[in-house]
């Protein structure tokens, strides 16, 4: 893929993520629909002040002047094991509770924060087969998944009050190929909520389909290794965590 393909398909991907068609766009920059067109098919050439254009009206950076943040290359097929060591923080400590469903084995968490977040998503856990404990009076914590994780008995209370929940779309593609996801954080918005997931988790074999009378979103996957590099629509923890794990 040229460069201007990976820029006519983050162009695309970020204006679809936004709910808008390319008519849309091109009267909001004063072109035409078939200049959008080939801009996202990369086969024109784009001006650094059009990009800044496109971004303002896409309200998304398209393009970075600054030291420039981290790329990440992964290259997957190999049997992890050990320990990490990270800082006490809420956002490390809820990724990582939804990291653990990656593991088949014993996860032991060190230093984890207690507060409501937390709680919320070890409820889901429990609720779902998953054995928490607490060791001692410590602030360290033990998962151990099932064999099978009960996802139809999940805590729709609990998940609905936590946006942390939609980082089980990552562990989870893995393991089934359909299952139910609560809303997250009881938002009301549908599709429109996780798109930047959904477009991260795409190339993987993820798809997600909302309905506005349900509450969850229904998932279907076939997974699958990404042919090409994933561009994330937003630039956000949850979404980045999602497409890692």
């Amino acid at each position: 893929m040229s460069y201007k393909q990976r820029i006519g398909t983050l162009i695309q991907e970020t204006r679809q993520a936004r709910g808008m068609t390319q008519s849309e766009l091109a009267h909001a920059l004063g072109t035409s629909q078939s200049a959008i067109n080939r801009i996202e098919k990369g086969g024109q050439n784009v001006s650094l002040e059009m990009l800044a254009r496109i971004g303002e009206v896409l309200s998304s950076e398209i393009i970075s002047l600054s030291g420039g943040g981290p790329n990440l290359q992964v290259n997957g097929g190999k049997k992890l094991s050990g320990t990490v060591e990270v800082k006490t923080s809420k956002n490390a400590a809820v990724g990582l509770l939804c990291a653990a469903l990656l593991n088949k084995g014993t996860t032991t968490l060190r230093r984890v924060a207690r507060i409501e977040e937390v709680n919320r998503i070890i409820e889901v856990l429990n609720s779902i087969g998953v054995k928490t404990r607490w060791i001692d009076n410590t602030n360290d914590l033990v998962i151990t998944p099932p064999v099978r994780l009960k996802l139809e008995n999940i805590d729709f209370d609990a998940a609905k009050k936590t946006r942390t929940v939609i980082m089980f779309l990552g562990p989870l593609l893995h393991q089934y190929k359909s299952f139910r996801l609560p809303y997250a954080g009881g938002c009301n918005l549908g599709k429109r909520t996780i798109e930047p997931h959904m477009v991260g988790l795409a190339p993987f074999g993820l798809s997600v389909e909302t309905k506005p009378s349900t509450d969850y979103y229904q998932t279907t996957t076939s997974p699958t290794s990404p042919k090409t590099p994933i561009i994330l629509v937003e630039r956000g923890d949850t979404v980045t965590e999602n497409v890692i794990m």
